[in-house]
C-alpha cells in the first residue's frame, strides 16, 4: 500500500501532541484492514480491535436495520463498551461475537490501554463513532481484485459478497461519504 510512511508521520505526530492515538481503519471488504491493522498495532505495541466483533446477533438483524446504512453491525455496543473506556483511558472487556454460534463468546477480550489502539473494519467511522478517533483511514481496492481475493478467500460465500455485503458496504460508504472524510486513503495493490 502507498502512504505508509505518511501514516506511521502522522501517528508520530499525534503521539507527540497527545500521548495516545486511536486509528481507524475502514473500507471495502478484502481490501487488507485486518492485515494494515495488525501490522499498525504491531508496529506501534499497541492493542487491535476488530469490528467483527460487533457483528449483529441473530436478534437485531431486522430489515429495518440493514435498510439503514451502518447499521448492520452493533455499534450501540461497540460504543458503549470500547469507545467510551477507551477514551477515557481506562481497561475494559467486551465478550466478541463469533461466527460458529453466532451470539456473543464465553470469552472476554480484555484491553489494557495503550499509546495506539487500532480500530479495524467495515462501519467503524460511523458519525456516532468518528468522534473517538485521532486518525481515519479508508483502504479502496479496486473491484476485480476485490472479487479475485473474496473467491480465493472464502468461495462458497462469494455470491453471498456479492449480493448482500458488498451493496451494503457501498450504501454505508456513500451515505458516510467515507472515502471524502478519511485523514488518508490508501490504495490496496496486488499481493
Amino acid at each position: 500500500m502507498q502512504n505508509l510512511d505518511e501514516l506511521n508521520r502522522r501517528i508520530e505526530e499525534i503521539l507527540k501532541e497527545k500521548g495516545r492515538c486511536i486509528v481507524s481503519i475502514d473500507g471495502r471488504c478484502a481490501s487488507g484492514k485486518s492485515t494494515l491493522g495488525a501490522g499498525l498495532a504491531e508496529e506501534w505495541n499497541g492493542s487491535l480491535l476488530h469490528m467483527d466483533h460487533f457483528f449483529l446477533r441473530m436478534e437485531q438483524r431486522t430489515p429495518e436495520r440493514y435498510q439503514t446504512p451502518g447499521e448492520n453491525v452493533d455499534h450501540e455496543r461497540f460504543l458503549e463498551e470500547v469507545l467510551t473506556p477507551l477514551s477515557r483511558n481506562i481497561p475494559f472487556t467486551y465478550y466478541p461475537f463469533t461466527h460458529e454460534t453466532m451470539s456473543l463468546s464465553d470469552i472476554p477480550v480484555h484491553i489494557e490501554p495503550k499509546p495506539v489502539t487500532v480500530i479495524e473494519g467495515s462501519y467503524s467511522q460511523r458519525d456516532d463513532l468518528r468522534e473517538y478517533y485521532d486518525l481515519n483511514i479508508a483502504i479502496d481496492i479496486d473491484p476485480d481484485l476485490q472479487i479475485e481475493r473474496l473467491k480465493k478467500r472464502n468461495p462458497e460465500r462469494l455470491q453471498m459478497f456479492i449480493d448482500k455485503w458488498i451493496p451494503l458496504e457501498e450504501m454505508y460508504f456513500q451515505a458516510y461519504r467515507i472515502y471524502e472524510r478519511a485523514d488518508i486513503v490508501l490504495q490496496a495493490e496486488r499481493d
